[in-house]
């Protein structure tokens, strides 16, 4: 079940009224799972009941994303501003210092939130922000790919390509390495949701300049990274851990750009690991 939280958040020409779409399931300590640029937060189905188990998971639609509306005007779709609405969401459910996963974008966030100790402990998954100016400007190029052929395809034909393994590779293999174990009905919201997204050309102008350089000290820190990440390249793994010493690094075997389908049991193992 999703809900819906208002927030109000200052702007240069006075508060501004941001709506959230959540889930929350599970019990123990908090946990905030934060998906990818023109996903939702359903990408996180395949992991959050292993989560929570022993974590109380909140599964957000970021602003513009999923079940989120667009920030309105006066508010840009940045990092700063995507990171003080989920600090407003915490503060609006009670959350003191979570408990942070996040991938691509979500896992810069994560970062970020960490970077600014308003978190317990940062899991990121193929983070953003740790490419060369040639690798974000692929990755870009993948992504603006991606939304045309999910915005060009008519729904009848999405819902066709799902129903075969081959179809749903067709749709998804950019981000997943075995994309044949999603299911068809969660490959068709991904792409619906990769179309619809109205934060999707925002976000992704704010991202073109922006580059993740800081320690994170005194905050637990795992860089995860799959083997067969085919949008951020692995190698930029090796660049987090260069940034952030202490961070642990892991490797992800056989798992495409978003990890949680491809080995649902790993993620969830890597993420309660770090989250201790």
């Amino acid at each position: 079940m999703s809900d819906t939280v208002s927030l109000s958040l200052t702007s240069p020409h006075g508060p501004r009224s941001v709506t959230l779409s959540y889930a929350r399931v599970g019990t123990g300590e908090p946990l905030l799972l934060l998906h990818g640029i023109g996903h939702h937060r359903q990408a996180w189905d395949p992991v959050v009941h292993i989560l929570a188990a022993e974590r109380d998971v909140i599964a957000v639609d970021l602003p513009g994303f999923g079940a989120s509306p667009a920030l309105p005007d006066g508010l840009a779709h940045d990092l700063s501003t995507m990171n003080a609405a989920l600090g407003a969401l915490c503060e609006k459910l009670g959350i003191e210092r979570p408990h942070v996963a996040g991938n691509s974008l979500g896992g810069l966030l994560a970062l970020e939130l960490g970077r600014e100790k308003l978190v317990r402990s940062v899991t990121a998954l193929s983070p953003a922000g740790f490419w060369s100016q040639a690798e974000r400007r692929y990755a870009f190029g993948v992504l603006l790919a991606m939304r045309r052929a999910a915005q060009g395809l008519p729904l009848p034909l999405v819902e066709r390509l799902s129903r075969t393994a081959a179809g749903r590779a067709v749709l998804t293999s950019s981000i997943y390495a075995r994309p044949g174990r999603r299911s068809p009905e969660a490959v068709v919201a991904e792409t619906l949701a990769l179309a619809h997204a109205e934060g999707f050309t925002e976000t992704l102008r704010a991202g073109t300049a922006v580059r993740f350089t800081d320690d994170i000290p005194g905050v637990p820190v795992t860089v995860a990274w799959g083997t067969r990440d085919r949008l951020l390249l692995r190698r930029q793994g090796i660049r987090a851990k260069q940034i952030i010493p202490q961070a642990r690094l892991v490797r992800l075997p056989g798992c495409g750009h978003v990890p949680m389908n491809d080995d649902p049991a790993l993620v969830a193992r890597v993420i309660l690991d770090g989250s201790r």
